[in-house]
């Protein structure tokens, strides 16, 4: 029994480590006043072009009102634009704007130069160990 209550708490600090690390990455992103959840829609948007806000409200796992209110925001920034598929007028899409490209590509230069920094403080033996860990955690992250 006993073994049981310090593998949960192994398994609660690893899974709070963790936790740590995933925000003091999003932490590093560009100027601006850009939400989680509104970066998220920007990179959704980067990776698979443009999306209609019902599709980006089933990849968030949001209500489309609530995922309306988030397109609303990134609009008034200049970020994302709203316009008319060509293959059906009743669809709205969503696509990033050069603005919101900008702020996407300096976010990630953001994050790469500060991931790059903590790794190189870490000794050869703590970097070995998380090399190790790459199947590991690539398994976590669902892929």
């Amino acid at each position: 029994m006993a073994g049981t209550v310090v593998d949960e708490r192994d398994d609660d600090e690893l899974r709070i480590l963790i936790q740590k690390v995933a925000r003091r990455i999003r932490s590093n992103r560009a100027e601006g006043d850009v939400g989680d959840s509104q970066l998220s829609v920007l990179f959704y948007l980067d990776v698979r072009g443009a999306l209609t806000p019902t599709e980006l409200a089933a990849l968030e796992h949001v209500t489309p009102p609530s995922m309306n209110r988030t397109v609303n925001g990134l609009e008034e920034a200049g970020l994302i634009v709203r316009e008319r598929a060509t293959d059906d007028a009743r669809k709205v899409l969503v696509r990033l704007t050069p603005a919101g490209d900008r702020l996407l590509v300096e976010t990630r230069r953001l994050r790469s130069v500060w991931f790059s920094d903590e790794l190189a403080n870490l000794t050869p033996t703590e970097r070995a160990a998380l090399e190790a860990a790459r199947p590991a955690l690539r398994k976590l992250a669902g892929g």
